[in-house]
């Protein structure tokens, strides 16, 4: 039986993790705190800890876990930006993901997302509870027949694409590694700076890496077409969140969806309602009307949930066993990213 402690809990976490630990196989302690270098004195005899998307194992925290006598990292998510590689390599200190739990809830967010800023339907839903019913400023435009760049053609960027190509989409895509085999659907593999100016909406779905970090920043967007419907679901930091404040201001972008913040560890998955938000940049981007941002709930549908912490388990069981999770992160996956 593996002692884990399971760091970032709301209930739904305990929920769906209590399931997949079908008989109780391992221990788990449940945390409400995120995992910093302040929260790991909450660590008592556990040998494994089970983090999320916004806990801090950078080199500090994970000699500290070291220390505490933690053998294993096993994240609940695919990213793993999070986790200074080079240093649980070090340690020898294992990390395990979950490389693919439901793309089809990413990718139906991120559709969602679409649809939701070219149809104006948000704005529309608040309108009539009003008790307005015009049409004025609602104007949209068809998805059909509309190019649609996609950054990152992995699990997601695929399922994406697939999507798309129902609505009569034109799809060009660009990745640093394509994979033309595993595509279902026509699509255009072109040079990042073709794919930004023949857009109509661009989507990412790329990990966050050195490379990646910034991506999108005003350079980038004035490449874009005037009026660019930009999607992002993949991870905060891809994206200049400055950048983007002054693109809306300009009327370069059109549109802007986002399900993730490059400074979302501050206050996503929190209800801050009744203290307001500290952000100034996150508090300016919510004031645009063509702004639409949600709390990083792409991932969240009960079938995520349940392939999540299934695999969680699967990770923390085959470490015990074998002295490896299932499905391992190392340095190596870092530098091919």
């Amino acid at each position: 039986m593996t002692k884990a402690a399971i760091f970032s809990t709301k209930a739904y976490d305990q929920d769906f993790l209590d399931i997949a630990n079908v008989n109780n196989i391992h221990r788990l302690t449940y945390f409400e705190p995120r995992l910093s270098i302040d929260t790991v004195r909450l660590i008592t005899d556990q040998t494994a800890v089970c983090v999320f998307v916004n806990d801090e194992l950078d080199a500090e925290t994970l000699s500290a876990l070291k220390q505490a006598g933690i053998e294993l990292i096993a994240l609940r998510c695919a990213g793993f930006n999070n986790v200074d590689l080079k240093a649980a390599a070090r340690l020898g200190i294992a990390v395990g993901h979950v490389p693919s739990y439901s793309p089809h809830a990413v990718a139906e967010h991120t559709v969602a997302m679409m649809l939701t800023l070219i149809r104006k339907t948000h704005r529309a839903y608040n309108r009539v509870r009003e008790g307005n019913l015009s049409l004025e400023g609602l104007l949209g435009f068809n998805l059909h027949g509309k190019s649609i760049g996609i950054i990152g053609t992995g699990s997601i960027g695929r399922v994406v694409a697939e999507i798309l190509h129902g609505f009569g989409c034109e799809l060009l895509a660009y990745d640093r590694y394509p994979d033309t085999d595993n595509m279902a659907v026509p699509i255009s593999y072109v040079p990042l700076q073709e794919l930004f100016a023949s857009s109509d909406i661009i989507t990412l779905h790329c990990p966050l890496t050195p490379e990646t970090h910034h991506m999108i920043n005003l350079t980038a967007i004035d490449a874009m077409k005037p009026g660019v419907t930009l999607i992002n679901t993949s991870r905060g930091a891809v994206v200049d969140s400055a950048a983007l404040i002054h693109a809306l201001k300009s009327n370069k972008i059109g549109g802007l969806g986002l399900d993730v913040y490059e400074e979302e560890a501050d206050f996503f998955f929190e209800d801050i309602s009744n203290r307001g938000i500290q952000d100034d940049v996150f508090a300016r981007l919510i004031t645009f009307p063509n702004v639409l941002i949600t709390g990083h709930q792409g991932f969240f549908t009960s079938e995520a949930m349940t392939a999540i912490a299934e695999t969680t388990m699967a990770n923390i069981s085959a470490f015990e066993t074998t002295g490896k999770p299932l499905h391992a992160v190392t340095v190596k996956q870092l530098a091919g990213s």
